[in-house]
């Protein structure tokens, strides 16, 4: 009997249920995070940032200066034959520089594996000229053949940058042979090697010319 009531005496959560207890009567170290609360609506930001602003009576009514029509009638429009004749004359004057890019001689290439914008830096002269090669008074046929000769030299020299005057061909029948048979040279033999061409500034040869930037 005295062993039953040790048995049912036994009662091994009691202890742990009064800690449990006292824990929950604690109070809380760290109190729950208040909810967050809903974003505001755009009406509700556009009144919070309007919450100081006052109208202002006198601005509700602005004066506004009325202009003449016949003012605005009264201005002729110039005749573009007399424009593009004065701006021709400026530059023959040399007052007006001529923008060479605007013009249908100037031409330019940029071989794909290079920044596009190297071709620009080119023309504007960003690159020192280590050497050049004249062609006046070659023909076509002999054009490949000197260009070869001059490219060759520049690869042995490691020229970076070179110039190539070709004229503009303006007295031919045919348009500009040389700098057509020079363009077809450089982007098909020697496309690997080059990687950008472009007309020259005005100053270095202008249309009558090329600046060729070579790869290393």
């Amino acid at each position: 009997m005295s062993g039953k009531n040790r048995e049912f005496n036994n009662r091994p959560f009691d202890r742990l249920n009064k800690q449990l207890e006292r824990r929950r009567a604690e109070p809380a170290l760290f109190p729950p995070p208040p909810p967050e609360a809903p974003p505001l609506t755009e009406e509700e930001l556009f009144d919070d940032a309007m919450t100081d602003v006052r109208e202002i009576i006198a601005f509700r009514v602005l004066p506004c200066a009325k202009t003449s029509k016949r003012a605005a009638s009264a201005r002729e429009k110039g005749d573009p034959d007399d424009d593009a004749l004065a701006i021709l004359g400026q530059i023959a004057e040399g007052s007006r520089p001529i923008n060479l890019s605007d013009t249908q001689e100037y031409i330019e290439w940029t071989n794909p594996v290079v920044n596009g914008t190297i071709v620009g830096k080119l023309h504007a002269g960003h690159f020192s000229v280590q050497g050049y090669l004249d062609l006046h008074g070659f023909t076509g046929d002999e054009v490949d053949e000197e260009l070869d000769r001059f490219l060759i030299e520049a690869f042995r020299k490691d020229w970076r940058c070179v110039k190539i005057i070709h004229g503009r061909g303006l007295r031919s029948v045919k348009g500009p042979v040389l700098k057509n048979a020079v363009v077809r040279r450089l982007v098909g033999r020697y496309r690997k090697q080059v990687l950008a061409f472009v007309s020259a500034r005005q100053c270095d040869g202008g249309l009558g010319a090329l600046s060729v930037l070579l790869r290393r």
